[in-house]
C-alpha cells in the first residue's frame, strides 16, 4: 500500500491506495481540486460542503458524459465470414470485364477504314454513311460500362453487408 498526499482547496489530505496507482490516485485529486476551485468566491463555510459542491460538479459532467455516450449507435459488429461464392462470382465478373476492355481498347487501336476522298453529309452536319468500326466501339464501350456499373454495384452490396 502506498500513500498520497492530496491538496484539495486549503486542505490537504492523505489517500491510501494499491502500488502502482499513486499517478492516477493525483490526476483524480487534481480533478476534484479543480471543481473546488470553481466555486470561487460561493463556498460554503464548512469544508465538507465545499467537497460536496465539487463532486457534484464532477457527477454532473458525468452524468452528461453518459448521457452523450448512450446517444451514440452502436458500431456495427464486424462481419467475420465473407461468402466465397460471392467473391467468386465478383471475380470472374472482374475478368470478363477486364477481357471486353481489352477487346475494347484492341479495337480502338485498328486503324480505321479510309475515308472516302469526298464525304457526303446529311443536313445536319453527319456522316451520311455511319462508320461500322466506330458504332461497334461505342456500343461494346457501352455494354463495359454498364457491367462495371453493375459489378461496382455488386461490390459495394458486398461491401456493405460484409
Amino acid at each position: 500500500m502506498s500513500t498520497v498526499t492530496l491538496s484539495i482547496g486549503p486542505k490537504t489530505y492523505q489517500v491510501a491506495c494499491a502500488d502502482g496507482q499513486e499517478a492516477h490516485i493525483r490526476a483524480l485529486g487534481a480533478m476534484i481540486a479543480e471543481k473546488y476551485a470553481q466555486l470561487g468566491s460561493a463556498r460554503a463555510p464548512l469544508e465538507a460542503q465545499n467537497l460536496l459542491f465539487a463532486a457534484l460538479f464532477m457527477a454532473d459532467e458525468l452524468d452528461q458524459a453518459r448521457k452523450r455516450l448512450a446517444e451514440v449507435p452502436e458500431p456495427a459488429p464486424a462481419a467475420e465470414t465473407v461468402d466465397p461464392e460471392a467473391i467468386a462470382a465478383l471475380q470472374s465478373a472482374i475478368a470478363a470485364l477486364e477481357a471486353d476492355l481489352a477487346a475494347a481498347r484492341e479495337a480502338a487501336e485498328r486503324p480505321a477504314s479510309p475515308a472516302p476522298a469526298t464525304p457526303q453529309f446529311d443536313l445536319f452536319g453527319g456522316a451520311a454513311t455511319p462508320d461500322p468500326l466506330a458504332e461497334d466501339i461505342a456500343a461494346r464501350l457501352e455494354a463495359l460500362a454498364q457491367r462495371a456499373e453493375a459489378s461496382a454495384a455488386a461490390l459495394e452490396a458486398a461491401a456493405a453487408s460484409a
